[in-house]
């Protein structure tokens, strides 16, 4: 049996969300013009709060608009591996570390389990000692090119849980303890899936959640 200590990524372990900040690190270095797509942008956050969108078809036209229709991997590389190296400088909250550190010296199988794009978020994991990273996946076409499109479900809410559990099942581990950390309480379902919830600098709505359910809550700074 393996124990599991499973991250949320964006507010969790970073400070603030990578999503939007690392297509406008891509647009700034790759193509600047892009940049007069903001406004369309706006506009599409727009129609996901009035919800005429979901989170699923915001993170493709956003991921259109500031990156492209298709991008091969050989040319997100350089930028991944650069929004990484920032994202670590000054964008990761002390607790994280020193929580990552614990559960790995616990023996535990440190995994990173995020809405974020599996394709950047990989590299932030990776940097930070995760050993694997469950994520938003893009689709890969016949020229191996990323195109603006997800592959399958959005990791978010109820799909997150569906995915860590897929992944689990593929992963050939036994499930043993699992401990969950998130600031959002869209993540209740994996709350309330794993053994040991912590909630972790959460918002309102989650604070309130976690009284209720009697998880622990910690600050990471």
């Amino acid at each position: 049996m393996t124990d599991l200590a499973i991250y949320d990524m964006d507010r969790t372990v970073t400070r603030r969300a990578t999503y939007t900040p690392f297509l406008l690190h891509c647009a700034l270095r790759k193509a600047p013009w892009r940049l007069l797509f903001l406004p369309f942008v706006a506009l599409s956050m727009l129609a996901y709060l009035t919800k005429l969108i979901d989170r699923g078809r915001l993170k493709e036209i956003n991921h259109r608009l500031l990156l492209g229709h298709t991008r091969h991997p050989a040319e997100l590389k350089p930028l991944v591996d650069g929004f990484a190296r920032a994202t670590l400088v000054r964008n990761v909250r002390p607790g994280a570390r020193a929580a990552i550190a614990r559960d790995k010296a616990e023996g535990r199988r440190v995994v990173m389990a995020t809405a974020s794009y599996r394709f950047y978020a990989r590299e932030i994991a990776e940097q930070l000692g995760f050993d694997d990273c469950i994520g938003t996946n893009s689709i890969k076409g016949l020229d191996e090119r990323v195109h603006a499109k997800i592959d399958g479900e959005n990791c978010y809410g109820p799909a997150k849980l569906r995915m860590v559990e897929d992944w689990l099942g593929k992963s050939g581990l036994t499930r043993g303890h699992v401990r969950f950390y998130s600031d959002h309480a869209s993540d209740a379902p994996v709350f309330e899936w794993a053994d040991e919830a912590v909630a972790v600098n959460p918002h309102d709505k989650l604070r309130k959640l976690a009284a209720a359910r009697g998880w622990q809550v910690e600050d990471w700074g």
